[in-house]
C-alpha cells in the first residue's frame, strides 16, 4: 500500500538557503580566517620592515605572506560552498573584514615590533657615553655634551633612527652653550629594551635623561629641556605633562600617538576622516593588547598638565598635518605655546631647509624659556 508523497527534507526547502549552510565548513572557514589574518600581518608588520635584512629578513616576510594568504584563500573557498544562494553575499563583508584586519593588525605589529634601529657612527669628539637606568629597569644609552650656559636639553630622535640621526641639531645647540644629551630610545641604537615605534615609554626614557642632567655639576636642575623630533616631539610633549623639571620643550614634527590624537581628522575631512578613526580605533586597540606599555595621554592632555612649560611647536610647510595638529595644540595656551611652521620643509627637516633660521627660532625660545644669556 503506498504511503503517499515524502514530505521533502527541510534542509531543502526552496527560499531558505541559510538552511543550507554547513556547520563544519563555515567554522573551518572562521579559524581558517583567523589564522590567515594573523600570518599574513605578521609577514606585514614583522617581516616587511626586515625584508632588507639578507635571507632572515627575506624568510619572515615571503612565508608567512604565502602561507597566510593561502589560508585566507582556503577561508574563502570554505565559506563560499559553506552558504548557498543569496547567502553568498556575505563573502562581500568577509573580505572588506579581512582586509581592514589586516590592515590594522599590521600596522600594530610594526609598531610594537620593530626592527632594531643599529648604528656605527662615532661619537662627537668632545662627547661623553653615560648611560641611565630608567623607571622600570631598562638600560638606556647615549652620549653628553657638556653645559658652558648652565642649562642642558635632552635631545630625543625620531622612530627607526638613533642618536646618530640628530648629530646636526646636537652641534647647533652645544655651539650655543648648552648641554646636549642625546639618548638612544629603547630598543634602538645602543640602548636595550624592546622597541616601541609610537613611543609610548618616552616618559619613562625621557625622565632617566632628566634625572641624570639634574644630578650634572654643569647643569641648573631649574633650566632643562627637551627638544624632540617626530616621536621624540611627541615623548617630549608627553615628558612635560608629568615631569616639572621640564621647564621647555622644542617638539618638531609631532603628529600623535594615540587614535584620540587624530580626532581632529573627522573635523577636518568629513567621511574619510570618520573612516580613518575607525582604522585608527582598531590600530591602537591592537597595539595596547600587543604591548605591556600602558596607553599615553593625548598631546592635548599632556600640553594641558604641562603648565607652566614653554613649548614650541615647528611644523613642517610641506605636511599640512602637523600644522593642523601645532595649530590646535598651540591653541590650547597661546601665552606659552608657539607654533613656527618652516615653508618648503619636509617632515623634521627644518633645520636642513633653513639652518640659520633654525637656530633663530630655536636658541632664541631655549634662551628666553631657560632664562639663558645669548650666547655669544
Amino acid at each position: 500500500m503506498s504511503s503517499g508523497p515524502r514530505e521533502r527534507p527541510a534542509l531543502e526547502t526552496p527560499g531558505r538557503p541559510l538552511a543550507h549552510t554547513s556547520g563544519p565548513r563555515l567554522l573551518l572557514a572562521i579559524v581558517a580566517t583567523l589564522l590567515g589574518w594573523i600570518v599574513v600581518s605578521v609577514g606585514l608588520g614583522v617581516g616587511l620592515p626586515r625584508a632588507g635584512d639578507g635571507v632572515a629578513g627575506t624568510t619572515l616576510t615571503l612565508v608567512p605572506l604565502v602561507v597566510g594568504m593561502t589560508l585566507v584563500a582556503i577561508a574563502g573557498t570554505l565559506l563560499f560552498h559553506a552558504v548557498r544562494s543569496w547567502a553568498r553575499l556575505i563573502l562581500a563583508p568577509w573580505s572588506l573584514a579581512v582586509l581592514v584586519g589586516l590592515y590594522c593588525l599590521s600596522l600594530a605589529l610594526a609598531a610594537v615590533y620593530p626592527p632594531h634601529a643599529s648604528s656605527d657612527a662615532s661619537l662627537p669628539a668632545d662627547a661623553t657615553r653615560v648611560e641611565m637606568i630608567s623607571a622600570d629597569g631598562e638600560r638606556l644609552a647615549g652620549w653628553y655634551l657638556p653645559s658652558h650656559n648652565g642649562a642642558a636639553v635632552v635631545l630625543r630622535h625620531g622612530a627607526g633612527s638613533t642618536t646618530a640621526d640628530v648629530m646636526q641639531h646636537a652641534r647647533v645647540l652645544n655651539d650655543a652653550g648648552y648641554g646636549v644629551l642625546a639618548t638612544d630610545a629603547r630598543g634602538h641604537g645602543e640602548s636595550g629594551g624592546q622597541a616601541m615605534d609610537l613611543g609610548w615609554y618616552g616618559e619613562l626614557d625621557t625622565q632617566a635623561a632628566v634625572d641624570l642632567l639634574a644630578d650634572r655639576r654643569d647643569v641648573d636642575a631649574g633650566r632643562i629641556g627637551v627638544v624632540g623630533l617626530s616621536m621624540g616631539a611627541e615623548e617630549g610633549i608627553g615628558a612635560a605633562g608629568v615631569d616639572r623639571r621640564i621647564r621647555a620643550v622644542v617638539a618638531e614634527g609631532a603628529t600623535g600617538r594615540t587614535a584620540a590624537d587624530k580626532a581632529w581628522l573627522a573635523d577636518e575631512y568629513g567621511v574619510l576622516g570618520l573612516v580613518q578613526g575607525v582604522l585608527d580605533a582598531g590600530t591602537y586597540g591592537l597595539v595596547d593588547l600587543l604591548t605591556p606599555a600602558d596607553p599615553p595621554p593625548t598631546l592635548e592632555a599632556s600640553v594641558h598638565h604641562s603648565s607652566p612649560t614653554a613649548m614650541l611647536l615647528i611644523a613642517a610647510g610641506d605636511r599640512p598635518d602637523e600644522e593642523s595638529v601645532a595649530v590646535r595644540l598651540a591653541a590650547l595656551d597661546p601665552s606659552r605655546v608657539q607654533v613656527w611652521v618652516v615653508s618648503g620643509a619636509g617632515h623634521v627637516a627644518a633645520l636642513r631647509t633653513d639652518p640659520a633660521d633654525w637656530r633663530e627660532h630655536v636658541i632664541g625660545f631655549l634662551d628666553a624659556a631657560l632664562r639663558v644669556e645669548p650666547h655669544r
